[in-house]
C-alpha cells in the first residue's frame, strides 16, 4: 500500500493540461481560464461625477454662500461642449462626464436653484470632491484575471466592463464512469433479492459536473468478462476512466484482469486509507483510468480525496484542491492504526466563532445517509492515538464546487 499523499501526487503527476477554447461570456461561469485576460479600455474612460450636484471650479465656493450662473446640464454618459469659467456651474449627474474647468461637485442637497442661478448654501467642496477620476477601477492593458482562476459571477461582470466579450478557457475534460457487478441495479429498474439501487454513478456524475468536467455514464457493466470489455470501450476518446467495483481481489472483481487485457497499465493499486483501501489508477493509452471502490461512501469519500485534484490539475486550476480546518472535537476518538482515516463528520460554530467537529456514531462505509449529512471529514494520520473530546482535529470540508457568485 501506498500513502494517501504520494497517491495524490502521482495522480496529479500524470494528468495532461486541457486544451484552450473560446467560449462567451453567458458560457463562461465556472469555467477555468488558460490565458491572463486584460482590459480593453478605461473604467471610468474620462472623470465622472460621482454624485447629482453642480460641477463648480473649488475656488468659486470656498466662501458661503456663493452664487453661481447655470452654463450647462449635463444627464449620465453625456459631457459639456464648454469649459467652467469663474463664478459659472454646470448641473450634473451621476455618471456623467466632468466638464473642463471644474474641479470639484456641489451635492445638490446643499443647493438652492433659482433660474439660471444656483445658491450653494452648505458643505465643503474641495478639489476633487464627488469626482471618480479616470481608470479609477483600471486602466486599458491591466491584467485583471489570470489563467488558472475559476470565473465566477464577479469575474464574468468585471470581463464585460473590461469590453471583453470572448474569454480563452480550458476545454472541460470528458470523464467516462463505469460502474461494475451483478449485485447492483440503476434506480427506477426492478431489483433482485439480494440486489442494490446503484448510487455510485449518479453522485460521481454529480460530483464531475461540480469540479468542471463532463461526465459520460456508461452504464453497468455486469461480472461478464465479454460484457465489461465491450462497456469499456465506451471510454475511448474519454480523457478519463472511472470505474466503481471490481478492483479488489476476490474472483469476480474483473476490472484489472480485463482491462488489463485492453491495454491498461497499472501505477498503484491499494491505499493506506480509510474508507477506499482498493483504489487503483493507470491507464490505458492516452485515457487515464481511477479505479474506485464499488462502496458507495468508499467512492465519493475517494472521489473527493483523488478525483478532485484530478480534475484541477486537467484544468490547469490554480484553485486548492480542497479547504483544510481545524476544529474542536466533541467526542473522543479510540487509536488509529496502519490506514489514514477519513471520518464523516458535522461542524458546528461556537459564539467565539472557532469550530468544533462531531463524528458520527456509524462510521461503516456502507452507510451513505451519514455522508450525505457530513459537513467534512476528520483526517486521522497513520497510527494516531486515541483523542479526547475538546483536543484539537484536521478537517476537510464536503461541499462547494466550481460555481460560484
Amino acid at each position: 500500500m501506498i500513502s494517501v499523499e504520494e497517491a495524490r501526487n502521482q495522480i496529479k503527476a500524470d494528468m495532461p493540461l486541457m486544451p484552450p477554447e473560446q467560449v462567451s461570456l453567458s458560457e463562461a461561469l465556472g469555467r477555468v481560464l488558460a490565458q491572463d485576460v486584460a482590459a480593453r479600455r478605461t473604467q471610468p474612460p474620462h472623470a465622472v461625477s460621482a454624485m447629482d450636484g453642480y460641477a463648480v471650479r473649488s475656488e468659486d465656493v470656498e466662501k458661503l454662500p456663493a452664487t453661481l450662473n447655470i452654463v450647462g446640464h449635463v444627464p449620465a454618459g453625456q459631457a459639456y461642449d464648454g469649459t467652467v469659467s469663474q463664478g459659472q456651474a454646470v448641473r450634473i449627474f451621476t455618471g456623467a462626464t466632468v466638464p473642463d474647468g471644474a474641479n470639484t461637485i456641489v451635492i445638490q442637497e446643499n443647493t438652492e436653484r433659482d433660474g439660471n442661478q444656483v445658491n450653494v448654501v452648505d458643505g465643503k467642496a474641495p478639489v476633487g470632491r464627488y469626482i471618480r477620476p479616470a481608470g479609477l477601477d483600471f486602466t486599458e492593458g491591466d491584467v485583471l484575471l489570470s489563467a488558472g482562476h475559476v470565473l465566477t459571477a464577479r469575474d464574468i461582470g468585471l470581463a464585460a466592463g473590461m469590453n471583453v466579450p470572448w474569454l480563452t478557457v480550458r476545454r472541460k475534460p470528458r470523464i467516462a464512469i463505469l460502474a461494475t457487478g451483478d449485485e447492483i441495479v440503476m434506480p427506477g429498474d426492478p431489483i433482485g433479492p439480494n440486489q442494490i439501487v446503484s448510487s455510485n454513478g449518479p453522485a460521481l456524475a454529480g460530483f464531475i459536473t461540480a469540479r468542471g468536467g463532463i461526465p459520460v455514464d456508461l452504464g453497468i457493466a455486469p461480472d461478464s468478462e465479454d460484457t465489461l470489455r465491450i462497456m469499456a470501450a465506451g471510454a475511448k476518446g474519454a480523457d478519463m476512466l472511472i470505474t466503481c467495483g471490481g478492483a479488489s481481489v476476490g474472483d469476480h472483481d474483473l476490472v484489472q484482469k480485463v482491462l488489463g487485457e485492453i491495454g491498461l497499465e497499472i501505477d498503484f493499486w491499494r491505499i493506506a486509507m480509510r474508507p477506499g483501501k482498493p483504489l487503483m489508477f493507470g491507464h490505458i493509452d492516452e485515457t487515464r483510468m481511477l479505479g474506485l471502490p464499488g462502496n458507495p461512501v468508499s467512492s465519493l469519500v475517494c472521489a473527493t480525496i483523488f478525483l478532485g485534484p484530478a480534475l484541477n490539475a486537467l484544468l490547469g486550476c490554480t484553485a486548492d484542491d480542497a479547504v483544510y480546518e481545524t476544529a474542536t472535537l466533541t467526542k473522543p476518538l479510540s487509536e488509529n492504526d496502519e490506514r489514514e482515516d477519513y471520518l464523516r463528520a458535522t461542524i458546528d460554530r461556537n459564539s467565539d466563532g472557532s469550530l468544533t467537529a462531531t463524528p458520527f456514531s456509524k462510521q461503516d462505509s456502507s452507510v451513505f445517509s451519514g455522508l450525505a449529512r457530513a459537513d467534512a471529514l476528520i483526517i486521522r494520520e497513520p497510527y494516531s492515538p486515541a483523542i479526547e473530546e475538546g483536543q484539537p482535529v484536521r478537517v476537510m470540508r464536503l461541499g462547494g464546487g466550481i460555481l460560484s457568485i
